[in-house]
This record gives structure tokens, C-alpha cells and sequence, in this order.
């Protein structure tokens, strides 16, 4: 495996090229990547889904054979996904192409694209009625009817709105702000900001568990348990330096964090929010998923690489992707060909 590298990712509002605008031939030819499998191969149905932010792609990688089959071109930037809320179509936001990509969540195959501004992180509400975009380079926060995939509110943001959870009823978004190291409370029928608290350095990913939100800071060595009455941090879980993003198991028993700069991912205990174990994995562990055969998947943001860890023995191995791989999704989680979404906050040094 490669050697890590640091990286420091600022926004950039950057020009349309040509090779943006070259990224149009997707609807016409999406061919595999140089090495994979002939076309006339059949196409793997269990498929990994790996957004490449530094190569306007998306690597899709067979689950069973761990080998990446084809590359998506995207326009610019691709960060994050979501599976929309009918199940249909896995979502991932181009942040600098200004679009949402829809594809098949079974084939990967383009179905549209529409215009959407700066969706760095995107995340349906828990009723399948708002789709929020954190707008990370351009301060905002945009709340989208999911009907009519028509703009309800836009929120102004005070810097870098990061990563995005919701309250159990869908009623308020939680969006952290990187810059400023706050989180904010927006109800989503109205676009109203509840509250704005600060809650430590350099937040990204938001979670809400068991009547709590827990926020990670990158910029400290704690994740904040936050009391979503009133923004108030509750109390610090202290782990390894840098915890980025927070993510559970399939079953809702397990709890993960993961913390980029350190290179590890920790276990916290469910009930009491304690550290149980912690994992190293070098290369920047940003985004996670679980596999069918209960692996873990995680994206190594810095080492162009995905790593399949063993929770059990903490062993892992690593498949090539391409560079700086970051949102991650699986289509094994269907009970009946229909997926269900399992996604980081994905949910995110400075971006």
C-alpha cells in the first residue's frame, strides 16, 4: 500500500473547462476501467460504490471478486450519496459540478441529472419529504421538496455547512459548521434556525442517537454529545485525535467513528457511548459501510484505496480506487431486491 500523505482540501469556486464539459459523454458510453472484465461479461449484480473526489468519478467495485469492474465519470467534485427514498435511484452529489447524478442502485446505470448548487453533503429526511444539501463552499443550506425536487428554503450558513442528520420525526435537520465550529438547528417545514451552538473544533459528521445528537470534531480528540433541546454539548467522548464522521451497524448495535488524521476507526459501546475497541487503519478512514458477510468497508481518503476490514481480527485488505475516495455505498443490504440505505453522514483536514 501506498504511503499516506497529508491533505488539506479548502472550497474553491472553480471555472467550468473543457474537461467538465467533456464529462457530458457519460450518457452515451460509461466503459469499464482499463484490466476489468470484457463487456460481454455479465455485470456483477453486488456491487461498491466509491465516489472519487479527485477524479470526477465513481469506481464501481465487485463485492465478491473485490475488483473494480467499471469507473462513472461524474463533472467535477462527487462527495457524497443517498438512496432515494422509494428506493430507486442512489443519488451522489457532484459539489463542483453543481448536479445530482441519479443512478440505478443495482446496475449503476445513468438515469438523470439535474441542476442542484454546491451539494457537498446530501441526506433525505427520515419520511422520504426533504432532501437537505449542505453547500459547503458556498455557505448554505438548501432544503428541497423531494415531491417536486423543487428548492423550499435556503439557509444562509455562517461557514462551511458540513454533514447532515435529522431528528426521528424529520421535523429538524442538524448541520454541522466546519469553520466556525458550531451546529446548527434548522426546522425543515420552515427553513427557521432553532438554535446555533457551538460544540468544538472543526465539526463534521452529526448523528442522532437514542434522543442525543453526537457531533465529531476533527480539530480535537472528542466526539460532543449534544442535547438537541437547546444545542448544549452534554458531554465529551474522548478517543484518538481527529474523529471525523460517525456511522452504526445494519442491526443498530454498534457504533463507529471514524478519525482521519490518526488513521483508526473506534467502537463505541452502544448503551453507555464508552470506547470499546479501536482499529488502525492507515490512509485517512473516512466514509464506511457494512458488508454482506459483516466486513466492514471503509474509503482511505489519502491512499487512493478502499480497505475491507475483519471486525473480529482486525485484519484488512485494500482495493485500488481512484483518487481520494470518499463517499462509499453497498446494494447487498435488499430484503427483497429492494436496498435500504446505509450511509455515512456521510456522511467529510478540512473537508
Amino acid at each position: 500500500m501506498a504511503g499516506a500523505g497529508a491533505s488539506s482540501e479548502l472550497p474553491m469556486n472553480r471555472p467550468r473547462s473543457a474537461a467538465g464539459l467533456l464529462a457530458l459523454a457519460l450518457f452515451a458510453s460509461v466503459p469499464p476501467i482499463a484490466g476489468a472484465r470484457a463487456q460481454t461479461a455479465p455485470h456483477p449484480e453486488r456491487l461498491a460504490f466509491v465516489l472519487n473526489s479527485a477524479d470526477a468519478s465513481i469506481s464501481e467495485i465487485d463485492i465478491d471478486s473485490r475488483q473494480e469492474v467499471r469507473r462513472i465519470p461524474v463533472l467535477r467534485e462527487p462527495h457524497h450519496m443517498a438512496l432515494s427514498p422509494d428506493g430507486r435511484s442512489l443519488v451522489v452529489g457532484d459539489t463542483a459540478g453543481n448536479a445530482l447524478f441519479f443512478l440505478d442502485p443495482i446496475t449503476g446505470a445513468m438515469q438523470r441529472r439535474i441542476a442542484v448548487s454546491d451539494p457537498y453533503q446530501i441526506s433525505y429526511s427520515p419520511d422520504g419529504r426533504w432532501l437537505t444539501v449542505a453547500g459547503l463552499a458556498r455557505n448554505q443550506v438548501d432544503i428541497y421538496d423531494v415531491a417536486t425536487m423543487t428548492l423550499a428554503h435556503r439557509v444562509p450558513a455562517r461557514s462551511m455547512p458540513s454533514h447532515i442528520n435529522y431528528s426521528p420525526d424529520s421535523a429538524v435537520a442538524y448541520v454541522s459548521l466546519q469553520d466556525s465550529g458550531r451546529l446548527i438547528a434548522i426546522e425543515t417545514a420552515t427553513g427557521r434556525v432553532q438554535w446555533d451552538s457551538k460544540v468544538g473544533s472543526t465539526p463534521a459528521g452529526v448523528l442522532w442517537h437514542e434522543g442525543h445528537v453526537l457531533v465529531a470534531n476533527m480539530g480535537t480528540d472528542f466526539v460532543a454529545v449534544v442535547d438537541p433541546r437547546d444545542g448544549h454539548v452534554e458531554r465529551e467522548i474522548h478517543m484518538a485525535p481527529g474523529p471525523h464522521n460517525l456511522f452504526i451497524t445494519p442491526d443498530h448495535k454498534r457504533l463507529y467513528v471514524t478519525c482521519r488524521v490518526s488513521g483508526t476507526i473506534t467502537q463505541l459501546d452502544w448503551n453507555s457511548l464508552d470506547v470499546v475497541r479501536s482499529y488502525h487503519l492507515p490512509g485517512g478512514p473516512d466514509d464506511i459501510v457494512f458488508g454482506p458477510d459483516g466486513s466492514m468497508w471503509a474509503t482511505l481518503r489519502w491512499r487512493q484505496h478502499v480497505a475491507v476490514l475483519d471486525l473480529a481480527s482486525g485484519n484488512y485488505t485494500t482495493i485500488a480506487t481512484g483518487r481520494s475516495p470518499h463517499g462509499i455505498w453497498l446494494n447487498t443490504a435488499m430484503p427483497g431486491r429492494r436496498i435500504s440505505m446505509l450511509t455515512g453522514n456521510s456522511a467529510p483536514a478540512t473537508r
